[in-house]
Parts: structure tokens; C-alpha cells; sequence
């Protein structure tokens, strides 16, 4: 199953939560792939740590990256595709990275010409299903079970690309206003998007590299980046919470559901998503976070010594490591569910 985490707004925690979520779906069995087409590389630089710099010069892993994995369908060369071991966790054997690439986006205006275009070039009908035709044969290579797709805050042709090949999308909030103001974005790009990706598996059936036949569904919400008091949410952060679930079953599931963009109606009614569709609220990780990405593992998986306090301080440290370990096991849990009775 393909998962993408996706909010044009920048600041919702998508890679952090994509990280934490990869990990706790390998921890529990499965073998996941972490991609990283953010040209920020955060995701990278989290999994490789150290390591980041060499990675990128050592003849044997420079290339192997989501950017120059499609490079020979961008530069028309007369080679193939070809799947590569990807980066696999020292800490988590189930975990494995497609690391990013800085220059991702020089690949938008060509991928953004060959998509919307009605005569794109013959040069260019492989450009649409040369990330999925790479995704397909690491997930083969690497025998993956989970794909999790970390994309940067925007519209642009490479997160439509990667929206549109995916099975499962994941709506990441915080409860603010602007977070309100991209659901009522959503309601309209991502239909649209949707409704374009069958075009373009028509349009470019006969490539070298065809458009997948997918369909990507609503996975539900998640509220993450908000302060508790007394174990509950803020006022001021509940006030928006419940502003933005409002919006989503008001405005972007009627949206969705026109577009049969919405799992089938058992998984509502049976429970396996919350009938508010928010799957999970994720309180900030506070002090927790650096710590995290210090180590180069999620809040939930820190040990004693890495927190690094001792008295009271490690006992709070430690209880709020433990609420967040419940929160990923619950949520991977529900991901494993849907994956279960997907339709």
C-alpha cells in the first residue's frame, strides 16, 4: 500500500509523522519504504544522520536517489528504469529510505508540460509513470509492504504525480487558522487532481512507462502541534480543532465523496476511522523532538540515556514517551486495518 501525507501548508508535521508513522509499521512486522521528495532532504538528513554529506559523493549510492532514479526517462537517455537497494535502518530493519535530492524541482516544468498537455512530445510520454515505474521496482527490489511518500508543502506536478500513484492519502493540520483555510483548498485541488489522473491513464497508456491505474482514497485527518493542559487540548487549539472538523465533513468529504475519493462505507460505520475522520491528535513533542532528531529516531523509541535528564524531568520525559509510543501503535494499528479491508 501507498501512503501519501498531504497538506500544502508547510509546518503540519508531515515529515515527522511520516517518519514516526514508517517506524512504527516496521516495528510491528512490515517492511517499510520511506520516500523523500522533499527538496529540503529533512527526511534524509533524519535517516542518514551523519552519513548524509558521504552518501551523496560515494560512487556507490550518489545515484541511487529519487531524483536520479527517473533521470534517464527526464534526459531521454536509452536506458531503463532500474530498482536499487535503498537505505536501510541500523536501528529499525524493516525501515528503508528512497533518500531525496536538492534539485528535485528541476524536474517540475518538464512534468508539469508532459501532464497537462494534450500533445505532449513523444520525448515526454514517459515522464508521467517514470516515478511510479521506479517506485514499483524498489518496492520489488526491497520487498516492501508499506510505500510513505514525504512531499514539500505545495501544488506542484510532482505532488500531483506522487498524489495521484498513491492508494492512501492522509490530510496532516495543526489547529489554526491557515490549517482551516487549506482544507477549503483541498476540497478543490485534490478532485481535481484526481479527476486528471484518469486522463492521464488514457493519455499515456502506450508509453514506455504507462500511468498506473489507482485511486487514491481519503485515509483520514490527523491534529498534530498543539499544547495540553490537564491532558486535554488548550481551549484556544480545541476552538480550532473543532473549526476544521467541521470543515472537513462539511466541505471536503461532500467534495470527495462526489469524486469517489472515500474508502467504502464499512470503514466508517464498522469504526476502523473515526466517524470525525481524524485518525489521530498529536500534542508537540516539546523538548522530546530535538532529542529525536539528535538521535535520528522518533520521541516514542528514545531511550533513558539518550533523553539524557534524570529526577522528575526524566519521569515527565518518560511518561510523555510512553503516550506517544500508545498513540503511533494506535494509529499504525488503524493504517494496518484499512489496509486490511481496503477498498
Amino acid at each position: 500500500m501507498r501512503i501519501i501525507l498531504f497538506n500544502h501548508k508547510g509546518g503540519v508535521s508531515k515529515t515527522t509523522t511520516s517518519f514516526n508513522l514508517g517506524w512504527k509499521l516496521a516495528e510491528l512486522g512490515k517492511r517499510v519504504l520511506l520516500v523523500d521528495a522533499d527538496p529540503q532532504c529533512n527526511l534524509t538528513g533524519l535517516m542518514l544522520q551523519n552519513d548524509f554529506d558521504e552518501y551523496y559523493i560515494e560512487e556507490a549510492t550518489k545515484s541511487n536517489n529519487l531524483k536520479d532514479g527517473v533521470s534517464s526517462a527526464f534526459e531521454s537517455k536509452p536506458e531503463a528504469i532500474i530498482g536499487f537497494d535503498c537505505v536501510q535502518s541500523s536501528k529499525n530493519e524493516n525501515l528503508f529510505l528512497l533518500p531525496g535530492h536538492p534539485n528535485l524541482t528541476e524536474l517540475e516544468p518538464q512534468l508539469s508540460f508532459a501532464q497537462n498537455s494534450n500533445n505532449a512530445f513523444s520525448t515526454m510520454q514517459n515522464l508521467p509513470g517514470s516515478f511510479n515505474a521506479l517506485i514499483d521496482l524498489i518496492v520489488e527490489k526491497n520487498q516492501i509492504d508499506f510505500v510513505i511518500f514525504d512531499v514539500n508543502p505545495g501544488l506542484g506536478a510532482i505532488n500531483q504525480n506522487l498524489f495521484s500513484i498513491s492508494d492512501l492519502f492522509i490530510i496532516p493540520t495543526n489547529p489554526d487558522p491557515f490549517s482551516l483555510m487549506a482544507i477549503n483548498t483541498l476540497s478543490t485541488v485534490l478532485p481535481r487532481w484526481t479527476k486528471h489522473a484518469v486522463q492521464m491513464q488514457g493519455m499515456f497508456a502506450d508509453s514506455s512507462y504507462p500511468f498506473p491505474v489507482r485511486s487514491p482514497k481519503l485515509g483520514g485527518l490527523l491534529i498534530q502541534r498543539f499544547n495540553i493542559r490537564n491532558g486535554k487540548p488548550n481551549k484556544p487549539f480545541r476552538d480550532n480543532m473543532n473549526e476544521i472538523l467541521k470543515a472537513v465533513s462539511e466541505k471536503l468529504v461532500p467534495a470527495f465523496q462526489q469524486n469517489q475519493m472515500l474508502l467504502s462505507d464499512e470503514m466508517y460505520t464498522d469504526g476502523v476511522i473515526p466517524k470525525d475522520y481524524c485518525l489521530a491528535e498529536i500534542p508537540d513533542f516539546q523538548s522530546l523532538l530535538q532529542k529525536s532528531n539528535e538521535i535520528g529516531v522518533p520521541v516514542f523509541a528514545l531511550t533513558d540515556s539518550e533523553i539524557n535528564y534524570k529526577g522528575k524531568v526524566l519521569e515527565q520525559m518518560q511518561d510523555k514517551r510512553e503516550d506517544f509510543n500508545r498513540l503511533f501503535i494506535s494509529l499504525a494499528e488503524q493504517i494496518l486495518h484499512i489496509k486490511e479491508n481496503y477498498v
